[in-house]
């Protein structure tokens, strides 16, 4: 049917009937459409006028008028157009506007049926940064609308830098057309859309990395889908929608041409005309002529701006470049031998010279003749490089090499000196057979090209000595390659062999079988055997189940044998008789027998081993280890090694140690934590003994010899046992310990061990956390001056021995969880960094007069009675990391989060890093009602993902619960958009991210809680319920998750020995380094666990806790302390303590469920003794409800102005300092707020409340964020002073009668606790009257004004104010990493830290974070002006008192609040009549 007018209609059509503005053309086109093709519909109104219809016959034209930046056409036709007419028409028109034509765009519909629309996009920015808003219209909607099939693909010119830049304020308004929108289908080929847009064809960049020129019968938006499927995106609108984000540039971009890029022009080729001379001789002239340099040669042409005369060709390598004096910019290019010919070259810039200069200097250096070019895109060599005829080695990898083309690989055999070859990761598919004409190749690299073939010419390389042919999907090999004699490096690995290739048998140079990764499911030692020459055999992370020894032969040949992470569940190599060294960790190995006679190195844990059997002896064996086991004893053949050196027996099942072991004259490193034993045997002698681990036990001695028998022992670690007491340093007063690590936590060590530690003069490192010291003898601490390290936590310590001070060269001191009152006196150390005196009974800090620049952190949190002078803080403000409790009386949004059934605390260690790489984002209140949001992220060595994970991932999780209900939907989202929204710090950065939902299931909202979890990575989650240790999450690690490991293996990634992809990370899983997709994928795990009564707490770590406390371990160790900051600082203690030296993160969240839910309390009786008021308070407030139900509001019932709401979080500025005074409050008792649940919840008023109200308690509701912008004007004074003040007012630029001030408007509203009808209830106000008649409020804004002038007036509820993790700083503290938590009671910070990521990359950079100590001041002075506002706009509040208001100065009570936008009050915001609780004033603070 034909497409009526009505349903026709562009957003940007000029209306007025004819065209009367230069900007606008009329353009008429002919296409034509299929059956099946979708016009978008179009408003009918909008289409009515600008709109003209062209009729030929049967058919209809829609003709449409648009602006010059965007060309639109819409075309509707009954029936395909075969009107010659009609054709003719619309060519002369479309001929007529060629030239307007190619500014804008123009719309076609290819031969597939689909709509294919362009547009030229601006850019908004520097270089490359493209906003949504002009990315993304109505029409490109309404494309989409119906078809998920459908979809919108940008197209990046070659102007563009491949790399796009962080996001920032427009740079130009000045508009680009090398960026265009293409809507099109899945079907549309590359041939299509070049068709239509006259191209020659399109290139993908996938994470800023190469780009490479697409095929013509490939499908642009179908590689979009795919990809944004590969990546973990499962429904088909949510895949449409993201393919339209233009955060998604920075994963997968398109180009019409090929970038340019400066640098990689540079490495590759350089030419142009200059002045040259040849020879050093003053006879020859000057002369202009074309000059390049590429690959190792200098290339003069003879003639000049011409390349068809004589070249003379200058070989660099081993040669020089020098500058030449007397000439300026000129450069002397000297070729090496006796013979070495000369040229002077001189450049008409600086730049070029520079360049020149260079560029040589990198080749004359070398002392081959290399040619680099890998990584570069190409897709053919420069033809210029085989002028240099020397090159031996050529590295092309990682590009997009063709056979065809002048520089194709085809053309490869002309270099005639050519020795090594590279050409990995080219996509190539086939075996380049060219590259068997190259006789002279000893070294050949093909890997990763997804080879399925070898060729017989391979057989022609009779040179060949190495061929690498890993990461492809070869299963057999040609015999043609057993004729390369010389051939001695084979590397077949990640391949898809079955068995050992037969071929191998006549390779007798070959000394190393690399087949890791393959799919060899039995290995039969005969067929090692008929291979006499293999020495090497390398088979880990294959599908081995058993090791077949059928012939009584020996196999003499084999000395080293890797069969990690197979199938294997018992080993018997007793055949293989020369084996020197076997890695078979991570099997299922029960038993294992080997031949003792040349054994070196065993390498056996993470199996099931009960038995060991080694004959002979192995005289030889000097590394064992076989930790991770179920050994109940050890061997004795253990015990006759005469040159073991380090054993490790952790983690087995052992009761004792035999005293031959530990007695042993070689051994030098004995680790055995995490057994059974009860005793170490005495020494006898003196040993050689360095390192003796023996945590994790149940001894409750030593041997009273251990110190003066072991005088080589550094290390000893033996925490978790059931000591109390040491041995003494030596047996005489004179002591010649050597002892510098010792690590005692954990055991029932009393004050007397201090004495006996003094021996230990060279000691660096002192662990004594929970223990039972009450004191530590200061006369003994005096005597340990190298000590460096010392962590007295958890004791009973009432004070740190003032002789600390000897420590000169103390660096951290750890003293939290003890008794102590007084500050020790560690801030005169040279060297101290770190000090942690947390949890403690603090009250004051005596200071000297300068604090040493060595200090970086001092966490004083948990210190109840401590106060702090300005002076002290100021004296504090160097430091990079300062933590405090923050001091406040109880608010609403106090006690409101106190209404949750649940608080958490959490911890961060550095370790023995430079850096914080970790961060945590924990929210008790989050979301509309009783919710809570808690997040860790590990970024391993890199400390900004970390940083704006934290940023992001709380704002992205609200997002998605708009959008979804579905645990697994909106989760899985929540990590795939962040790891989006990592910009360019995702596409080589990574992070293990973990994060916890707690909710109500919305089936059931009145039901129990639920707890969804979901990590990528290796951060944990552990549930306690009934006591005992409940995992939630997946630790994604190949060593750990088997499918995972499957899952890499079959997408072809290299695996390293140390099990990491492509030696860079051992998770399969992470948020950001999308350059190792897709073998590290995003996508994560996800698990709801329904809460019940008996889960007590919540476990969040890192993988470096987990690795040294067990769940059951940290299930106790929180049970044993219950306050979850203490617990958290526990968990890193000991973790630290067990040999951790990582980043630890430990996040505890202790639960208080109940049995039906509810987390409401008793009301308070109405005969509880009320707090009397503050002297001179105004009366209270009474608030009238209006005609309405109290406790049901209308949906839009919220109080807003009309500001501009451009900017985002992070670019509103504030220009308007805070005017809050810097004096604490009052302590003024307030009465305890009821608590209420989200099954009972309070009664709700929308109202705007003033400085003098004295209401019931308040409770925060929801909150909604308006960034906005705007100017007021004061009528005030004219030099940006209030009436009382004495001075400007910080941070206020006034210009006499305007106040210009950036602000961040917060809509709050107030819950009410319903009360009788008749009775009005009272709270106690908070906060204290401030000199000059003005009243701080702590951490809220309803009314705020600034030198007289209204900023904000707020009416809707405050609880998503903390659903938003980018406004949490208004809640809680920021980390020194960039953590923000909320300050519940067991944690309210106060940190001096770094703000942001030092590194701004991408689209993306973390969101502002406000002061939380900036305060906005409402004088009272303009109470009466404000009442009178509200009254303007609608009777909200009433009854208001006549006592306060007599009070306010004459001179104030005419004070104007002048602005372009007044605030509108919805008449439906009022509840009915009735008596209704008084309200409470609370101010946030919103200003930037």
């Amino acid at each position: 049917m034909p497409t009526h007018r009505s349903q026709l209609t562009p957003r940007h059509a000029v209306r007025g009937g004819p065209l009367r503005n230069a900007s606008c053309v009329t353009f008429m086109a002919r296409h034509t459409l299929g059956r099946d093709s979708h016009v978008p519909p179009v408003d009918a109104h909008k289409a009515t006028t600008g709109t003209r219809a062209l009729c030929v016959g049967s058919h209809r034209c829609v003709v449409l008028m648009y602006s010059m930046e965007y060309l639109y056409v819409l075309l509707s036709l009954s029936e395909k157009l075969t009107g010659s007419a009609c054709s003719c028409s619309v060519q002369r028109c479309f001929t007529s506007h060629r030239d307007i034509s190619s500014r804008g765009s123009c719309s076609a519909v290819n031969s597939t049926g689909s709509l294919i629309i362009e547009r030229n996009m601006k850019r908004n920015g520097s270089r490359g940064c493209v906003t949504r808003k002009n990315r993304f219209g109505s029409r490109e909607r309404d494309w989409l609308k119906g078809d998920t099939q459908r979809g919108c693909v940008c197209l990046y010119g070659g102007t563009v830098d491949p790399q796009p830049p962080a996001s920032g304020p427009q740079a130009s308004s000045t508009p680009h057309t090398d960026l265009q929108l293409v809507l099109c289908s899945t079907t549309t080929t590359v041939e299509e859309l070049c068709a239509q847009r006259d191209g020659h064809g399109l290139y993908v960049q996938l994470h800023g990395d190469q780009v490479r020129r697409l095929d013509p019968n490939e499908r642009p938006l179908q590689m979009l889908y795919d990809y944004l499927a590969a990546v973990g995106y499962a429904e088909p609108v949510r895949v449409q929608q993201e393919a339209a984000n233009s955060d998604l540039s920075c994963l997968i971009r398109f180009y019409s041409e090929p970038p340019v890029n400066a640098d990689q022009q540079e490495r590759t080729l350089l030419k142009g005309i200059f002045n040259v001379r040849k020879g050093k001789s003053q006879l020859h002239k000057w002369a202009e002529r074309q000059v390049i340099l590429c690959g190792t040669c200098l290339i003069v042409a003879s003639v000049k701006d011409s390349l068809t005369g004589k070249m003379h060709i200058l070989p660099l390598v081993g040669g020089k470049v020098e500058e030449v004096k007397r000439r300026q910019h000129c450069l002397m290019f000297s070729s090496a031998g006796p013979q070495a010919q000369t040229y002077f070259v001189n450049f008409d810039a600086l730049a070029d010279y520079q360049r020149w200069h260079r560029q040589a200097s990198k080749v004359v250096s070398q002392t081959v003749s290399l040619v680099d070019l890998s990584c570069y895109s190409l897709e053919v060599v420069p033809e210029y490089l085989f002028y240099s005829q020397d090159i031996t080695h050529l590295n092309l990898r990682h590009n997009f090499m063709s056979l065809q083309g002048p520089g194709g690989l085809l053309n490869l055999p002309k270099f005639s000196q050519l020795k090594s070859l590279n050409l990995s990761h080219n996509r190539l598919g086939v075996f380049p057979e060219c590259v068997c004409e190259i006789l002279t190749l000893t070294e050949l690299n093909l890997s990763c090209n997804s080879l399925e073939t070898v060729p017989l010419q391979i057989g022609n390389l009779q040179s060949l000595q190495i061929l690498s042919l890993d990461g492809n999907h070869l299963s057999s090999l040609p015999e043609d390659l057993g004729g390369l004699f010389q051939l001695n490096s084979l590397g077949l690995s990640f391949n898809n062999f079955s068995h050992i290739p037969a071929v191998l048998e006549r390779l007798s140079a070959v000394d190393k079988l690399a087949m890791a990764g393959n799919r060899v499911e039995s290995l039969h030692l005969c067929t090692l055997d008929r291979m006499g020459h293999l020495k090497n055999i390398d088979l880990r992370l294959n599908r081995l189940h058993c090791v077949n020894s059928e012939s009584l032969e020996a196999v003499s040949q084999v000395t080293q044998l890797d069969l990690r992470d197979n199938c294997l569940d018992s080993l018997d190599l007793s055949s293989v008789c020369n084996l020197e060294t076997l890695h078979c960790q991570r099997n299922q190995l029960g038993t294992i027998t080997l031949s003792g006679f040349t054994l070196r190195m065993l390498h056996a844990s993470s199996n099931r081993l009960t038995t060991v059997n080694i004959y002979p002896v192995p005289n030889q064996l000097t590394y064992l280890d076989l930790s991770q086991n179920l050994l109940e004893y050890l061997p004795d053949w253990v015990c006759d090694s005469r040159k073991i050196e380090m054993l490790d027996v952790t983690r087995n099942l052992l009761s004792e140690l035999p005293s031959r072991l530990l007695n042993s004259l070689s051994l030098r490193k004995l680790l055995a934590g995490n057994n059974c034993l009860q005793r170490v045997p005495d020494l006898l002698d003196h040993i050689p003994l360095e390192a003796l681990d023996l945590q994790h036990n149940k001894l409750a001695q030593l041997p009273e010899s251990l110190f003066y028998k072991a005088l080589n022992l550094k290390y000893l670690n033996v925490s978790a046992n059931a000591l109390d007491s040491i041995p003494p340093s030596s047996p005489s007063e004179e002591s010649l310990s050597t002892l510098q690590e010792l690590y005692l936590t954990a055991n029932h060590l009393k004050e007397n061990c201090g004495a006996l530690l003094v021996g230990h003069q060279n000691l660096r490192v002192l662990h004594i956390a929970y223990n039972q010291l009450l004191s530590f003898p200061a006369s003994k601490l005096s005597k340990l001056e190298m000590l460096e390290e010392l962590n007295l936590s958890g004791n009973k310590l009432k004070a740190i021995p003032s002789t600390v001070s000897s420590c000169k060269r103390l660096h951290t001191l750890i003293a939290h969880s003890n008794n102590i009152t007084v500050f020790p006196e560690i801030l005169n150390l040279p060297e101290i960094k770190l000090v942690d005196l947390s949890c403690n009974e603090l009250t004051e800090i005596q200071l000297p007069d300068s604090l040493p620049s060595t200090l970086q952190e001092l966490d004083l949190t948990g210190n109840s009675s401590l106060m702090l002078e300005h002076k002290t803080l100021n004296l504090f403000s160097h430091i990079t990391t300062l933590k405090l409790d923050q001091k406040s009386t109880t608010s609403a949004g106090d006690s409101h989060s106190g209404s949750t059934p649940w608080n958490h605390g959490y911890s961060e260690m550095s370790g023995q890093r430079n850096k914080l790489c970790v961060s945590v984002l924990a929210m008790d209140r989050f979301g509309d009602g009783v919710e809570a949001c808690y997040g860790i992220f590990d970024g391993d060595r890199n400390e900004e993902v970390p940083r704006l994970l934290q940023c992001t991932m709380g704002d992205v999780l609200c997002e998605e619960l708009q959008h979804s209900s579905i645990d697994s939907v909106y989760m899985c989202n929540t990590f795939l958009t962040s790891h989006r929204k990592l910009g360019m710090a995702g596409q080589k950065l990574g992070a293990s991210a973990l994060l916890c939902y707690i909710h109500h299931e919305p089936s059931d909202p009145g039901g129990y809680f639920s707890l969804t979890v979901a990590n990528v990575g290796t951060c944990q989650a552990v549930l306690c319920r009934d006591g005992r240790p409940v995992p939630l999450s997946k630790v994604y690690s190949l060593e750990n998750c088997t499918e995972e490991m499957e899952r890499v293996k079959l997408s072809k990634a290299i695996i390293t020995e140390d099990n990491k992809v492509s030696g860079v990370t051992c998770c399969s899983r992470l948020l950001g380094c999308s350059y190792l997709s897709p073998w590290v994928l995003p996508k994560p795990w996800v698990h709801t666990e329904p809460l019940c009564t008996k889960d007590d707490f919540l476990i969040l770590g890192n993988r470096a806790l987990f690795e040294r406390v067990s769940y059951q371990e940290a299930v106790c160790t929180v049970q044993a302390v219950r306050d979850p900051r203490a617990a958290a600082k526990k968990l890193c203690s000991l973790a630290q303590s067990y040999g951790c030296k990582d980043n630890i993160e430990a996040a505890v969240v202790s639960l208080h469920i109940v049995e039906d839910s509810c987390t409401c309390e008793p009301p308070v009786s109405s005969t509880e003794p009320r707090c009397p008021p503050p002297i001179a308070a105004p009366a209270p407030v009474t608030v009238t409800p209006g005609p309405t139900d109290p406790v049901a509001l209308s949906s839009n019932g919220v109080i807003v102005s009309e500001f501009n709401a451009e900017a985002s979080t992070s670019e509103v500025g504030s220009e308007a300092g805070s005017t809050a005074s810097d004096e604490p409050p009052s302590s003024v008792l307030a009465s305890r707020q009821e608590r209420r649940c989200s099954l009972h919840p309070a009664t709700t008023l929308c109202g705007i409340m003033v400085p003098s109200a004295v209401g019931a308690g308040t409770h925060l509701g929801l909150f909604q964020r308006q960034p906005s912008c705007t100017t007021f004007s004061s009528n005030h004074s004219d030099n940006g002073l209030d009436s009382d003040d004495e001075a400007p007012l910080e941070g206020v630029i006034s210009n006499g009668s305007k106040l210009e001030v950036e602000v961040d408007i917060h809509c709050c509203a107030f819950q009410l606790r319903s009360g009788a009808p008749d009775k009005d209830l009272d709270l106690a106000k908070r906060g204290s009257d401030y000199p000059n008649g003005k009243m701080r409020r702590q951490n809220s804004v309803v009314v705020s004004a600034t030198n007289g002038c209204l900023l904000a007036v707020c009416g809707r509820e405050m609880a998503d104010l903390k659903k938003s993790p980018s406004t949490s700083s208004l809640f809680g503290k920021k980390l020194s990493n960039g953590s923000v938590v909320a300050p519940e009671d067991s944690h309210n910070l106060i940190e001096v830290a770094l703000e942001a990521p030092k590194k701004k990359s991408g689209y993306f950079t973390a969101p502002a974070q406000q002061d939380p100590e900036d305060q906005l001041i409402v004088p009272p002075s303009l109470e009466q002006e404000v009442r009178e506002q509200l009254r303007g706009q609608r009777p909200l509040v009433s009854a208001l008192p006549s006592a306060p208001l007599a009070s306010i100065p004459p001179s104030c009570n005419d004070s104007a609040w002048d602005h372009s936008h007044s605030p509108g009050f919805p008449s439906n915001l009022v509840p009915g009549p009735g008596p209704v609780p008084l309200l409470q004033h609370e101010v946030y603070d919103t200003a930037l």
